[in-house]
């Protein structure tokens, strides 16, 4: 076998492979001796059925399995021999082995660009030191005072106000005065005042007394859950049956093992600020790797393979498909085609395959690897948060081929973790505006 290298551009090669005879002819010989050993013809034994006879009652199927095996030695020897990693599925452009006949064939496939890897070591950024505000832990201590709060009827007679619990029944009615379906409670607990309803709906209910009926238009939202519903105005007929207020549990050592079995207030106030400082600590710590990683793609000059950008573009408008269901909507719902969100998401998934291939080339040069077991261990890692079962798990990637790309995730995160500590990290004090952060501690 010979074969040639074209250089297509700089991360595409299309490989000439010419076979001589001799080696067609020896591959469909193994072939034919392959099937001769277990096939099964009326007037032979087993095992003992004449070469051409096995060649002319199966020929087609010798043909295309002798074509297949021998393309794939190639691929596996060409491969080995360029040093090169194919990003891309490899296309083969031929036909089958003829017998006695020289047999030429294309294989096409995308690579790694190749480029120079600059300097990395010690490479400038700051991190921000992790701080807690004590406001943010009382935060938490208040949101779970809240949930454990007991509800209590309240015998005044006036109207439900925020910070309270109104007991109602509800009936959404279209302009025909007929039911909605699916728009419908009886003895719903809704707490008022804390946007768990439409500000519209809720002044129907504190428009009314206990035992008292009441109706007014609500609009949906256009972004309403219920996409044949939203943007338009419904009357919402509604009866409140009770007013009920939360009686708060005192903030003490009975409190705190009944939140989370803590032994003290204390206890339980350290914990939620631990909570916060192992999350601001991973999250300023990305922040910086972030950094690390956006300086050392100004060193350098990429072309990407089309492969890792469409996988790239494809995992977010999957990504973007999943949360718009898990709101109840479509993608189609946004008013663009798949075509035009991937535009929109173009930029932002080249940034993504850039950093990609920076990551998976610094891994290359630094011997850096993934075992079996890790790989394994993200698999455990998933199935326990998303309550698969690990094996079938791990054969669903197996099946469709992309064990691989947890082995590029795996390693580029392990790269990542590497140019971190080659970096020259200056700790800063925090902004202002992160002293406020989202809840990330456990609530």
């Amino acid at each position: 076998m010979e074969y040639r290298v074209e250089k297509v551009s700089p991360v595409k090669r299309t490989i000439h492979v010419t076979v001589p005879a001799e080696e067609v002819d020896a591959s469909l010989s193994a072939t034919i001796a392959m099937y001769g050993r277990d096939v099964q013809i009326d007037g032979f034994r087993k095992g003992k059925v004449p070469a051409s006879v096995v060649e002319s009652r199966f020929q087609k199927q010798i043909y295309n399995e002798a074509t297949t095996e021998l393309v794939n030695v190639h691929i596996n020897e060409i491969v080995g021999e360029m040093d090169v990693n194919p990003v891309s599925r490899i296309d083969f452009d031929g036909d089958l082995l003829k017998r006695g006949e020289e047999f030429a064939y294309q294989l096409s496939f995308e690579i790694m660009p190749e480029f120079e890897m600059p300097n990395y070591e010690g490479i400038e950024v700051e991190e921000e030191e992790p701080e807690v505000n004590p406001d943010e832990v009382q935060a938490v201590i208040d949101r779970i005072r809240n949930q454990m709060a007991e509800l209590e009827p309240i015998s005044e007679d006036r109207a439900p106000q925020d910070g309270e619990v109104a007991v109602i029944d509800f009936q959404a009615f279209d302009e025909k005065g007929e039911p909605i379906e699916g728009i419908k409670a009886e003895n719903f607990e809704l707490p008022l005042g804390e946007g768990q309803a439409l500000v519209d709906f809720e002044s129907i209910i504190k428009n009314l007394k206990t035992d008292q009926e009441g109706e007014g238009e609500v609009t949906f939202p256009d972004d309403f859950l219920n996409e044949e519903l939203a943007g338009k105005k419904v009357t919402m007929k509604v009866k409140l049956h009770a007013i009920k207020e939360k009686k708060l549990p005192e903030v003490n050592a009975d409190f705190a093992q009944k939140a989370g079995g803590f032994e003290s207030v204390d206890q339980m106030k350290e914990a939620v600020e631990q909570s916060y400082l192992q999350s601001r600590t991973q999250l300023t710590r990305s922040q910086a790797q972030k950094q690390l990683i956006d300086k050392l793609l100004k060193m350098v000059d990429i072309d990407i393979p089309e492969a890792i950008l469409e996988r790239h573009m494809n995992s977010m408008v999957e990504d973007q498909r999943h949360r718009m269901e898990q709101r109840g909507k479509s993608l189609e719902s946004t008013g663009k085609t798949v075509e035009e969100l991937r535009e929109e998401l173009k930029p932002q998934a080249e940034e993504l395959a850039r950093s990609e291939i920076v990551l998976l080339t610094l891994a290359k040069k630094e011997g850096i690897e993934v075992s079996e077991q890790e790989i394994d261990f993200y698999f455990r890692q998933i199935a326990a948060r998303s309550g698969e079962d690990y094996n079938q798990l791990k054969q669903l990637y197996m099946e469709n081929n992309l064990i691989w790309a947890v082995r590029d995730k795996l390693l580029a995160d392990k790269a990542t973790e590497f140019l971190y500590s080659k970096a020259a990290v200056t700790k800063v004090p925090p902004q202002k505006d992160d002293a406020t952060k989202g809840d990330e501690a456990v609530s």
